[in-house]
């Protein structure tokens, strides 16, 4: 319990003890981090409190990240408890579920700038407010998932994971002087409540454990444990990397036929 020892950071994007962002937050815990959470609204207050007390912390904030006024604000807050923090963790999302079936062509302007602002601008805001009370030799890291090829039922959302990981390269490159490191941690499908949305999620994570090189599909430890070294002093030579955790199912060029059910 001592990678983390000292350490103080935010996690942002925990809905339940099946998110990923909850597995991030046991794993550094259990290094010895010091950790605040975000909520945003009462249903996710009433699950973030409890959860952030199993893991010995009471320092919690409620942010919109729609809101500009909240994400200044939540930093400002961290720096009245804390002074300094040394890392943050941006796992948070959104589409209208509606708009993850049917074709991508068929995305409202309305569901797409919320998507974007929500799943990928935020991560810039953020980056932006924390980079002012963030102790050199800091890191960031967020989640994404496969932005290069086309998923089914993935949609606006795939685009907007396109536009984060590419983003994680530029804040990368702006805050690579200050000695702090952004990365996005690409995660194979995980049984999350946000998956929950992706129709046809049963059929995909069945079609990734038959075939990724592993033959199995990842879990929130698995990622846990990724975060914590990307986290940590052990990555500090480690910047603008979008890392993998998908059993290997990325390189898959096509799947052995013999695999095929």
């Amino acid at each position: 319990m001592s990678l983390m020892k000292g350490k103080k950071g935010l996690i942002m994007g925990v809905a339940n003890e099946r998110s990923i962002a909850w597995g991030i937050s046991q794993k550094l815990a259990e290094e010895g981090a010091e950790l605040a959470f975000t909520y945003f609204g009462d249903a996710l207050k009433k699950r973030v409190v409890p959860l952030a007390e199993k893991l010995k912390s009471k320092v919690t904030f409620s942010c919109d990240v729609e809101n500009k006024g909240d994400v200044v604000k939540l930093f400002q807050n961290i720096k009245s408890h804390w002074s300094e923090i040394d890392f943050v963790v941006h796992a948070i999302a959104f589409s209208d579920k509606s708009e993850l079936s049917g074709e991508y062509l068929n995305t409202s302007r309305e569901n797409f700038l919320k998507s974007m602002l929500i799943s990928c601008f935020s991560f810039t805001e953020i980056a932006r407010e924390a980079s002012k009370i963030m102790k050199k030799n800091g890191s960031m890291i967020t989640l994404t998932y496969e932005s290069n090829k086309a998923i089914p039922n993935y949609n606006v959302m795939g685009v907007c994971k396109s536009a984060l990981e590419s983003s994680v390269k530029y804040l990368a490159r702006d805050l690579g002087a200050q000695g702090i490191r952004v990365n996005a941690i690409s995660a194979g499908p995980i049984k999350t409540l946000a998956a929950s949305a992706i129709g046809d999620a049963k059929f995909l994570y069945k079609w990734n454990e038959d075939h990724s090189f592993l033959k199995r599909n990842v879990d929130i430890n698995d990622v846990g444990n990724s975060a914590l070294y990307l986290l940590s002093d052990l990555a500090n030579g480690v910047t603008g990397e979008i890392h993998y955790v998908d059993a290997g199912y990325n390189k898959v060029g096509m799947p052995n036929p013999k695999n095929i059910r």
